[in-house]
């Protein structure tokens, strides 16, 4: 299906261009055996490109993916009918000449987020792939990222060369979706090579340079070549793979005509297009011929095997690997929380624990992994320029790789986004991070504060990090003028971690709805509360709950009351939460089994039938359950400023925020703190270290 549709798109690009005879496709609506006489189309297109695009027949040097199935089909006349009537006016409002690969682009990254599934009854479903749906869509990669990361990774390394010594470079987009960062690179070497040969002599180059109008402009044989020794990329989905390639076919087209390729095929007899095969292939980038030593892989079925597609970077690509690997690798990684990921992939996932450093901490995600390839991919020249969720400077998980980067001195640049939206339709809190693989003294690390004011001018607060600075701790650099503040801040000898107990995440019941209540009384031992659930009032006993907060209701040096209250079916010993067996409910707090009974169906239901037995009442997460019950300082995990408050007595119970124990040698000042913590320097300090949202 999706190669007839790139074939089709390619032919109608080719029309308006110019170098296909206009209206060839709305002429196959008129009689019947449409679709092979399209076939017929097909098969000249392949004598005509010679791309793996159109390739029905074994030849020299090109016998693998030859295209057996395409012309053996039968296709309905009416399907086809449809569709090259919309490819026309006035039905299609397009001008396909100017239709740019990167439009293209971007209309492909929305159908390789699908896939169709066949069902029992025979029925093709289109649906969003499992990734898909649990990162909320596909977002395509602005033009502005592609450009500046390319620049900045690929025109490093091919500074003061020549073409013959950038003729041996090689680059890398290792999870290439539709193409957008090669078709930058593509583009951005083209240029190059024609200033190049401009300011060298124009003349002296007049085989691979020729004038159109006022501009000078690269022979179609000089982009070829150019394509091929220097861009390559992998993607794990088969169709990405495909677009990526039709996207960059396109490419080498641009300016061409019907009468630059019949004189190129009559003087060369080569035809115009090359075949991509080689260079961008289909695999998954993380799991290679490592992952063979692992015994489970033998014994999965055949469609876990064809999932997680095993790719060996050196066997595809021996030219690159030769020569100790890519110069540089470019491109957005997929941001996929691994927890999501163990739900359609949980081979991938032991694997990557077991492949990778940066996969051992918890729930991280995805994108550590693939910063962590990449600079195994690398030569030891090379450089990596990625676009980042920047969560990993703070986050837990990004410790491994931050101590792997420091370690090597990698980083040499990043560009902070902070809370500006790189992505449109999608809230992501990014960077574009640079990394070198022999290492660096220092990181030169732009502030973006305004994001239309930096794709005018580049321009940030800026500001160099020495090397030394940057270890696995968190990364919180600060630049231009609170940078004195930080800096004095950083050498304060005493953090909060070293007087704090713990720093407890507030509780998860994992059913809000049943065990968070609406107070509406109190009658000494037995509240009256409504129960969202049942849409009614219920008794229970107030020992049997506590007061609950959510992050909103903490304030500086103060509570809000919330008027809610949590059902609690824990007891706390030795310092320990313990689940209150259900006898004992029974016995302490009639009123609270009879009310968990009535819920019972739906508590035992979570988390696809998990909590059917005997611990059917019990939260799902049960974490932190003994901080609750001690006096802590609260804070919420969003506010607008510092916003500490005091749980003198252990009343409360907690979501959305933070508890905070203080060692027994600081337990009896914990006002001192508190008031340390809510003051305008540490409320400073703070939102420098934080992200803004």
């Amino acid at each position: 299906v999706q190669k007839t549709i790139d074939r089709i798109i390619f032919l109608r690009i080719c029309e308006d261009r110019g170098i296909e005879p206009y209206g060839r496709l709305l002429a196959l609506r008129n009689g019947e055996r449409v679709y092979p006489r399209l076939c017929e189309l097909f098969q000249r297109a392949d004598e005509r490109y010679n791309s793996g695009l159109f390739h029905f027949r074994s030849e020299k040097d090109r016998e693998r993916d030859v295209d057996e199935l395409s012309l053996a089909l039968a296709m309905d006349d009416k399907v086809l009918k449809d569709i090259f009537g919309n490819l026309y006016y006035p039905e299609s409002p397009y001008e396909f000449s100017v239709l740019s690969a990167d439009i293209l682009g971007q209309v492909y990254e929305r159908f390789l987020g699908k896939v169709i599934r066949l069902t029992a009854g025979h029925q093709a479903k289109v649906e969003e792939k499992p990734e898909v749906r649990k990162a909320g869509g596909v977002y395509y990669t602005p033009d502005f990222i592609t450009k500046e990361i390319v620049r900045q990774a690929i025109g490093a390394q091919i500074e003061a060369k020549t073409p013959k010594q950038v003729a041996k470079l090689r680059f890398c987009d290792m999870a290439c979706g539709s193409g957008s960062f090669l078709i930058a690179a593509f583009q951005f070497l083209i240029d190059w090579h024609r200033d190049y040969y401009v300011k060298d002599s124009p003349e002296k180059h007049s085989k691979i340079l020729y004038r159109s109008g006022d501009d000078w402009r690269l022979a179609t044989d000089e982009k070829k070549r150019i394509l091929l020794n220097n861009i390559y990329g992998a993607d794990i989905d088969s169709q990405a793979v495909e677009v990526t390639k039709l996207s960059l076919l396109l490419k080498v087209l641009e300016g061409e005509s019907q009468e630059s390729l019949t004189k190129q095929f009559e003087l060369f007899h080569e035809r115009a297009l090359p075949d991509l095969g080689r260079n961008i292939q289909c695999g998954n980038s993380l799991i290679g011929a490592e992952a063979y030593q692992h015994q489970q892989l033998s014994l999965l079925p055949e469609e876990d095997r064809y999932r997680i597609n095993l790719f060996d970077w050196a066997q595809a690509f021996p030219q690159v690997f030769g020569q100790g690997g890519f110069d540089a690798i470019i491109g957005n990684p997929p941001y996929i929380r691994i927890q999501t990921m163990k739900e359609w992939a949980p081979v991938e996932v032991e694997l990557y624990k077991d492949l990778y450093r940066s996969a051992g901490a918890g729930n991280y995600d995805i994108y550590v992994v693939f910063v962590e390839k990449a600079l195994g991919l690398l030569n030891k020249t090379g450089r990596l320029g990625f676009i980042l969720p920047h969560k990993f400077f703070n986050a837990k998980y990004g410790e491994a790789l931050r101590g792997l980067v420091a370690e090597g001195k990698h980083l040499a640049k990043v560009i902070h986004f902070g809370d500006q939206q790189v992505f449109a339709g999608a809230t992501t809190y990014t960077c574009l991070m640079f990394l070198d693989k022999a290492g660096t003294a220092a990181c030169r690390f732009t502030k973006v504060d305004d994001l239309d004011a930096w794709r005018i001018d580049g321009k940030g607060a800026e500001g160099d990090i020495p090397a030394d600075k940057i270890t696995a701790a968190e990364w919180n650099f600060v630049v231009g003028k609170g940078a004195k503040v930080q800096d004095a801040f950083d050498k304060w000898p005493v953090k909060l971690g070293d007087i704090a107990e713990r720093m407890a995440q507030g509780i998860r019941t994992s059913a809000n709805e049943v065990y968070v209540l609406d107070l509406v009384r109190e009658n000494g031992d037995v509240i009256t509360a409504h129960s969202k659930i049942l849409d009614r009032d219920v008794e229970i006993e107030r020992k049997a709950t506590m007061l609950f907060l959510q992050g909103r209701e903490i304030k500086p040096y103060r509570v809000l009351p919330s008027g809610k209250v949590v059902i609690m079916p824990y007891t706390i010993q030795s310092g320990r939460a313990i689940l209150i067996p259900e006898n004992e409910i029974q016995k302490q707090f009639p009123l609270l089994h009879e009310y968990l009974s009535e819920n019972k169906e739906y508590l035992a239901a979570r988390e696809n039938n998990r909590m059917r037995g005997t611990n059917w009442y019990a939260y799902v997460y049960p974490k932190n359950i003994d901080v609750m019950r001690h006096p802590k300082i609260l804070v919420p995990d969003i506010a607008d400023r510092a916003s500490f408050a005091l749980d003198e007595g252990g009343d409360y119970a907690f979501t959305s925020g933070y508890g905070i124990t203080l060692r027994s040698d600081v337990r009896e000042s914990p006002k001192y703190v508190l008031a340390l913590l809510n003051s305008t320097p540490l409320d400073t300090y703070l939102k420098s270290i934080s992200t803004a949202m």
